[in-house]
């Protein structure tokens, strides 16, 4: 899933790449995809881009007053074309979504792999109106994003670590990959519970997340959005490391699988050399 640095990356690119330039067609591929019907996708034809915006993963390109967002859910992504493929796109079966075609015979595709249909893309005047951006938390790189609200956030939970990374309603941008490499540079379980975070365990995963989403952003600026992908799990320490060694200590990576998801971690740098009890695979393992 494209989390705040990957969509952070693209925003860069999308913005040197449309701002200034028109519209000529915006095609659904796959009707699920599109989540507003009024406006209809037909007003933004004609419309010249004048701003790329980013609401935690939540990609915002700004025609005169009018949005196309787009949030990339598990498996979607935008792919860059240059030039775009002659004629319109047919629906079927692959993996195509949706298409914006410019003047400049360029143009981008929304993509989704797998059967699991959750990519959404909205028309609307205002973005902000769209529930799951009303409902977002702060941004990590929000100017008003210092260590003192970043405490203030996590003293009102009381659950796992990792969940509350996670929850968009909390803190807008970070998902499953980024949490798992923000509690390992902080050197934390996943597990550790939010009710038991010392200041000293607050101040050490504030300095994790800023240093992990910087470093991540950094790596991405500049890069072409077909090179982000490869980028994204290059620059991983542990996050989809199973089996491998900790880049840090050495110890193997170890999983937590759960029903969609799973976790990744080092037993000696975050839970003291113990394994994290990991229900699903022990029933395999009857």
């Amino acid at each position: 899933m494209p989390e705040l640095p990957e969509v952070e990356a693209l925003r860069g690119f999308l913005t040197d790449e449309l701002v200034g330039r028109r519209m000529t067609a915006v095609v659904p591929v796959a009707v699920n995809v599109l989540k507003t019907y009024d406006p209809p996708l037909l007003a933004l034809e004609g419309r010249t881009v004048t701003g790329v915006a980013r609401h935690g993963k939540f990609l915002d390109v700004d025609a005169e007053g009018l949005h196309l967002v787009t949030h990339l859910a598990r498996a979607g992504w935008l792919q860059w074309r240059d030039p775009l493929p002659e004629g319109l796109p047919r629906p079927g079966k692959g993996p195509l979504a949706l298409r914006v075609a410019l003047d400049t015979r360029q143009g981008f595709d929304l993509t989704e792999a797998g059967t699991q249909k959750r990519l959404a893309v909205y028309v609307t005047p205002e973005p902000a109106e769209i529930e799951g951006i009303a409902r977002l938390g702060p941004d990590p790189f929000a100017p008003d994003f210092g260590e003192e609200r970043f405490a203030a956030l996590l003293a009102g939970e009381r659950r796992q670590v990792k969940g509350a990374l996670r929850d968009q309603s909390l803190i807008a941008g970070i998902g499953n990959a980024y949490s798992d490499e923000i509690l390992h540079a902080a050197r934390m379980s996943p597990f550790k519970l939010t009710s038991s975070l010392t200041e000293e365990d607050v101040h050490g995963l504030y300095g994790a997340l800023v240093t992990t989403l910087t470093g991540a952003v950094e790596r991405s600026r500049g890069l072409a959005a077909g090179r982000l992908k490869a980028e994204k799990k290059s620059g991983l320490r542990v996050h989809g490391r199973t089996g491998e060694p900790c880049p840090v200590c050495g110890d193997t990576i170890r999983e937590v699988s759960f029903a969609d998801s799973s976790l990744q971690y080092c037993p000696t740098c975050q839970t003291g050399g113990k394994p994290l009890a990991d229900r699903r695979m022990s029933r395999l393992l009857k």
